[in-house]
């Protein structure tokens, strides 16, 4: 919070409770009311800066929905009051009756507004786009921004409340770590929110029977037919196993990795030993392993390598290499692809 914020919220707080003490003077004949509208006005003033918070976090669509069903509300508390005699009860009576009613406008507006929002963008194949369930784990790895940016990720993208507290929880652990990733992933999800390429929103539905996030993400995905993207290899295989598509970012990042051939050649810096005697142990840049025979040799060193093979696992995709010898060289063919060829 910077000293400007801080300063308008001092002088609405102190302003509230100005206001509150003259019209405690002025309206109640007790004792003390001036203290008594000073505490209430100061209450108000709280009430004022949760309001504002709960606002800027807030889709402009759903608040209007929700100031419209919260006017609506309001002249149907009127309307009854009028027909039933309120006109003669406290003042103080008949607002508190147009308060709830504005607020219990203001809450079925918001929900209905938001799930027909939810609805138009889940028509499917003959609508809009397929909407997509952000979990916990994408929103953390912050590669999501780059794909909606990139036009690789579109149509709406959903973040459930539950996802939002458990990010919050990470944010606030006593663990350095554990609170680094939290605070990530609400800078990843407040870049998200001001893109203009897809739409990002926090939306409250829950599932109280269901404790576990992933589980909850899943029951989502069924009822909203929508796309779950996360990078956790477990939630995406009891997803897939339950009909629900899945966007596994690990998955398509190992997907884009540049094709690596046998017989091509490689530059890889060796920085550990292998398992076997006289292996080498590099990384390319996308983090590739590269385990190079007899290139324990060149700790430390950037080599030129053959590729020999290149196995694909769960984990990801190792290539087995070897290092130059003496009688090696280098020749380039037509197609313009470097092998090594032995010279007798």
């Amino acid at each position: 919070m910077n000293i400007n914020t801080l300063l308008y919220r001092v002088f609405i707080f102190l302003f509230f409770m100005l206001a509150g003490s003259l019209a405690g003077a002025r309206f109640f004949s007790i004792s003390q009311s001036t203290g008594i509208g000073a505490l209430l006005g100061a209450f108000a003033g709280v009430l004022v800066f949760l309001v504002e918070k709960a606002i800027s976090r807030t889709q402009p669509h759903v608040i209007f929905g929700g100031g419209v069903g919260a006017l609506a509300g309001a002249f149907v508390a009127l309307g009854v009051g009028r027909v039933l005699g309120f006109s003669n009860m406290p003042p103080l009576f008949i607002l508190s009756i147009l308060i709830l009613a504005g607020h219990m406008g203001f809450v079925a507006g918001a929900r209905g507004i938001r799930a027909f929002s939810l609805a138009k963008s889940s028509q499917g194949l003959t609508g809009a786009s397929i909407p997509k369930l952000l979990d916990t784990s994408s929103i953390i790895d912050g590669r999501i921004v780059e794909m909606v940016e990139l036009g690789f990720v579109g149509g709406p993208l959903i973040v459930p409340q539950f996802v939002l507290r458990e990010l919050q929880g990470i944010a606030d652990s006593t663990d350095p770590l554990k609170r680094a990733r939290g605070r990530r992933g609400l800078s990843v999800l407040e870049r998200l929110q001001s893109l203009e390429e897809a739409e990002t929103r926090v939306v409250d539905e829950d599932y109280p029977r269901i404790k576990e996030v992933d589980q909850k993400l899943v029951a989502m995905g069924k009822s909203k037919s929508a796309t779950i993207v996360t990078t956790d290899f477990n939630l995406a295989k009891v997803a897939e196993l339950q009909g629900i598509n899945v966007l596994n970012v690990n998955e398509l990042s190992q997907a884009l990795r540049p094709v690596v051939l046998p017989g091509e050649e490689i530059r890889v810096t060796i920085q550990k030993e292998g398992k076997e005697p006289g292996q080498g142990v590099g990384y390319l840049e996308d983090g590739t392993m590269v385990v190079v025979e007899e290139g324990a040799v060149h700790m430390g060193e950037s080599i030129r390598s053959l590729v020999t093979s290149v196995l694909q696992t769960s984990a990801g995709r190792m290539i087995f290499t070897r290092s130059p010898n003496d009688g090696d060289s280098l020749e380039m063919p037509k197609e313009g692809r470097k092998v090594w060829r032995r010279e007798s």
